[in-house]
């Protein structure tokens, strides 16, 4: 990994984590401190999926462009 891809998951890692902390600490009951973690956890996999998906969309799309542009050349 790149030291800023290493730094980016730090920060994200970290604000998860308070989150947890704050959520663990707050008034609310376990029941709810459950519900929002669940919550939390389930929209965070939808965006990593999501955002995953666009990037295998962009993977396809650039190799057939170098597959065609190979192509091209051996022509």
């Amino acid at each position: 990994m790149k030291k800023e891809t290493k730094i980016i998951v730090g920060v994200l890692a970290g604000a998860a984590l308070g989150a947890t902390i704050a959520l663990a600490l707050s008034s609310d009951s376990t029941s709810d401190i459950k519900g929002k973690l669940s919550d939390f956890f389930a929209d965070l996999l939808d965006v990593s999926k999501d955002k995953l998906a666009g990037l295998a969309d962009k993977a396809t799309t650039v190799a057939d462009k170098v597959k065609d542009k190979l192509a091209d050349i051996n022509a």
